[in-house]
């Protein structure tokens, strides 16, 4: 199920900074990257999120902010954060319920793939990337970076 040039599910979840995160409150100010993960302190998850944290100006340059989404609670989120020096938002999806609406939800390992999309300022869902296996990171900052530039 693709959600490309669609409207981007919304949703409302806790936050790792604070209060809760609503996707539509961003709408016609930021484009959204949403970058779902399977688990906090996992070795992947552990490269991915500090990578894409560390380039969180560059995201804010192109008008865009990124939020972190997995099953873990708030509390493991912070606690990952603050170990990993991770700033970027980290909400937490702990009935997958978002993963869901998004098509990433992995039922039967009670966790979502790792995936990213991109949701222009508009509330459209621009790219979309699904990786194959949990364990893989192909979609590194970069991409995503050069996918705003082409909006």
């Amino acid at each position: 199920m693709s959600l490309l040039g669609q409207p981007a599910p919304d949703f409302t979840l806790p936050s790792s900074v604070g209060d809760p995160v609503t996707l539509s409150s961003y709408r016609g100010q930021k484009h959204v990257v949403l970058v779902f993960y399977p688990l906090d302190f996992s070795p992947v998850c552990s490269m991915q999120l500090p990578e894409y944290s560390g380039r969180q100006d560059d995201f804010a340059d192109a008008g865009a902010v990124i939020l972190g989404v997995n099953r873990d609670s708030v509390h493991a989120h912070r606690a990952w954060a603050a170990e990993y020096g991770i700033e970027v938002p980290l909400l937490a999806d702990m009935t997958l319920t978002v993963a869901r609406l998004y098509g990433v939800a992995i039922d039967e390992r009670g966790i979502s793939a790792r995936a990213v999309f991109l949701i222009d300022k508009e509330g459209v869902v621009r790219f979309e990337h699904v990786e194959k296996a949990t364990g893989d990171y192909t979609v590194r900052p970069e991409v995503v970076l050069n996918q705003i530039k082409a909006l």
